[in-house]
């Protein structure tokens, strides 16, 4: 017999259907390089609660996944392959997206979205590798290559959910794979694929469907193999249900300022709306997601950037609504939550502790959201934040006044834990005081910055964006939001006046960072580093250094120091952030935003692409080593919020060489709207692509929107 979640989803009508286009789709014609995206497409839609809904088609391995950003973070995926038997065995099918609108629909607590995929007329493909449940998982399945796997292949089950289930027994051991069925009859066939959450409380169901006219479908194990009945594409209809709770979407009123919006209506730009499209979808009244598909959550680091970056754009009310929702999750030390876990991905963490420690009252409720505190730049990120926000004297006293009504308090504890954090270094002002990240067990020094791949910071653990940047910023910002708390009749910070001496001590710091070099060491560490290279690349920048001015001596500041507090000569593009929220006098302004105009290899640009995030040049072997093993803040992408970072800087600066020339290189990559893309050579040639796990619309690339108005406003008037 069916299960009887499964019979209740099949036999409730779906009310309230109604036709729901796409809000977005990537690529678009005219708006991206379809080449770039090498077989990717994606669409995204509303749900009838108004909720994100994003389906994108993997060419290179024929992954199928739907997000749903709702309060689970939920998603549904599965792969397509050319049937064995045909020349195309074991490689992406040819499924692609219908053309028309999906339908979405609503039944008591369910919500459910239908769409249509195409298969080739006379092509026989399989579907498996069915996967049900946390977007985190499918992220796992995804880093871990197992889309490679068999079509028919085991269900993915990550190891901690594995060991609770069956350490718990039935009905959770039965609750670790989908249940795969499939109806045939003369008209029709269907096939649905169902699975609750290990706890049982939530559940989501695939159903693909055809017409037995013009495709068969037949089911072995979990394999399904749908044979087109002639030359024509036959479509394939899939409907994707859950019962999970929704969010409650803000719009672009409640998100933009009217100065703001009258510009971006007058621009009439297909890019803007694009924009502001991708805004609205990942922002809630609950949170504002990192990004769609791949981070569906709340990340405070992303948050809190962003709000910084929006400030022009953004209506007064935002900031109160991001600190909120950061304070709301502090640690019990006053840290900051970098990123929540719902849903499954809670039902993993909270069952991991369960097996460690063998509290058995965390499995009175598996679903509670967890926080991950790991990360450092964001604690100080958050009295940025709040200086800007109660130094505003367009927000209403009143305003101010109940926000520290609410969350005065937590807002205090944070700033008592910045001032304890950055105490040491106040003290005894050598580097090794300075702000460090936590060690993995192994002992690494594990990046507690954007740059968080293992190797983002080349092995280092003192980061210069947290310890130049974020540490002084933040505690400047604590007397300024002392003395707004005065000016409204509200108590000051306490301590303010010792923590404003630890800031006088704070503004040093930069000086440990710092890395000069000469002509001939540059040189020969340049060489060095494009002898490593393949002849294809090699050959490639040789020509870019041919036609560079000869460097007689370059500045930059290190990417971090090591557990010694030694600099490790990366050049990076954080110095931007720098740029944007602190002044410099001339001469460290223009030693800063040197390397980001240098072409690659000798600086951070590259013609045709934009800005590299980080040049390995100037360091030894062992790191170029580092970098070559994972790519993402490596010398082969570029990321766009670096790009926006460095523009919103150079908006409130007289650079329009600057401006001009960054713009151009990132709009000729084509990729100029993705979260991050890289390169590749192809014939000899640079080639800009899609980065893989890159987000389709991600948060803080979409501070986009405020740099298109800061720039908009330099412009002179006709």
């Amino acid at each position: 017999m069916l299960p009887a979640f499964l019979l209740a989803l099949q036999s409730a009508p779906a009310q309230a259907s109604r036709e729901s286009p796409p809000v977005l789709q990537f690529p678009t014609s005219g708006l991206d390089d379809s080449a770039a995206y090498e077989g990717y497409t994606a669409r995204l839609f509303r749900d009838s609660r108004g909720n994100a809904v994003e389906i994108y088609i993997e060419g290179k391995t024929g992954r199928v996944v739907h997000l749903w950003a709702d309060a689970l973070n939920e998603s549904i995926g599965f792969t397509v392959r050319g049937a064995a038997n045909e020349a195309a065995a074991n490689k992406a099918a040819a499924v692609a997206f219908a053309e028309g609108p999906a339908a979405v629909w609503s039944s008591g607590g369910r919500r459910g979205l239908r769409y249509a995929l195409t298969v080739q007329g006379g092509r026989s493909i399989q579907l498996g590798q069915w996967l049900l449940g946390s977007m985190r998982v499918e992220r796992d399945f995804g880093y871990a290559g197992r889309v490679h796997d068999p079509i028919g292949a085991p269900t993915f089950v990550v190891d901690e959910m594995k060991r609770l289930a069956e350490r718990l027994g039935p009905p959770y051991t039965a609750r670790l794979a989908p249940d795969v069925r499939l109806t045939s009859t003369a008209r029709g066939w269907s096939l649905n694929a169902s699975q609750p959450s290990l706890d049982g409380k939530n559940h989501l169901r695939l159903t693909l469907s055809g017409d037995s006219r013009i495709s068969s479908a037949t089911l072995a194990g979990t394999v399904l193999t749908i044979r087109t009945l002639g030359t024509r594409p036959a479509s394939v209809d899939v409907e994707i249900a859950t019962d999970g709770p929704a969010l409650s979407p803000l719009n672009r009123k409640q998100i933009f300022n009217a100065g703001f919006r009258r510009f971006a209506d007058s621009a009439k730009s297909p890019r803007i709306e694009r924009e502001l499209r991708g805004f609205e979808l990942l922002s809630s009244r609950q949170k504002l997601m990192a990004g769609l598909p791949t981070y569906a959550t709340y990340f405070g680091r992303d948050m809190l950037m962003t709000a910084l970056l929006m400030e022009p754009v953004w209506s007064d009310t935002m900031p109160e609504f991001v600190m909120g929702a950061a304070l709301a999750k502090l640690g019990p030390a006053g840290d900051v939550s970098h990123e929540e876990a719902l849903g499954g991905q809670a039902i993993r963490e909270n069952g991991a502790e369960f097996l460690r420690t063998g509290d058995t009252t965390l499995l009175r409720n598996l679903q509670r959201t967890r926080e991950n505190y790991w990360m450092v730049d964001d604690d100080f990120q958050l009295p940025v934040v709040a200086g800007h926000y109660f130094a505003d004297a367009a927000v209403p006293e009143e305003r101010k006044h109940a926000f520290l009504k609410r969350w005065g308090s937590a807002l205090r504890q944070n700033l008592a834990y910045v001032a304890r954090q950055a105490a040491p270094y106040a003290r005894d002002r050598i580097a090794t005081n300075l702000v460090s990240f936590r060690r993995d067990a192994d002992g690494y020094c594990h990046p507690g910055s954007w740059r968080d791949s293992r190797v983002g910071y080349a092995g280092g653990c003192f980061a210069f964006d947290v310890n130049v940047v974020w540490v002084p910023q933040a505690l400047d910002a604590i007397g300024v939001i002392d003395s707004a708390l005065r000016d409204i009749g509200e108590p000051g910070i306490d301590s303010a006046e010792a923590i404003a001496r630890v800031a006088e001590a704070w503004q040093e710091t930069s000086r440990h960072f710092m890395i000069g070099l000469g002509g001939a060491e540059i040189d020969s560490r340049v060489r060095a580093k494009l002898a490593s290279l393949p002849e294809q690349e090699r050959a490639h920048w040789d020509s870019v250094l041919a036609r560079a001015p000869r460097i007689d001596t370059l500045r930059f500041p290190a990417v971090s120091l090591d557990s010694a507090g030694v600099p490790i000569p990366v050049m990076s593009t954080d110095p931007g952030m720098w740029l944007l929220l602190a002044r410099q006098d001339s001469t460290l302004e223009a030693e800063l935003l040197r390397p980001f105009l240098l072409p690659y290899p000798l600086g951070l640009f590259i013609d045709g692409v934009g800005l590299a995030v980080a040049n390995d040049a100037y360091a030894p072997p062992a790191v170029w080593q580092m970098f070559e093993r994972d790519l993402y803040h490596s010398p082969r992408v570029v990321w766009g919020r670096e790009v926006n970072v460095l523009l919103a800087a150079l908006a409130t600066r007289n650079r329009p060489g600057a401006i001009d020339s960054v713009r151009a290189a990132v709009q000729r990559s084509g990729l100029q709207y993705a979260e991050l893309w890289s390169y590749k050579f192809d014939g000899g040639a640079l080639r800009p692509m899609r980065y893989g796990s890159a987000s389709d619309v991600q948060l803080w690339t979409l501070t986009d929107l405020a740099v298109q108005y800061l720039l908009n406003a330099r412009r002179p008037t006709q």
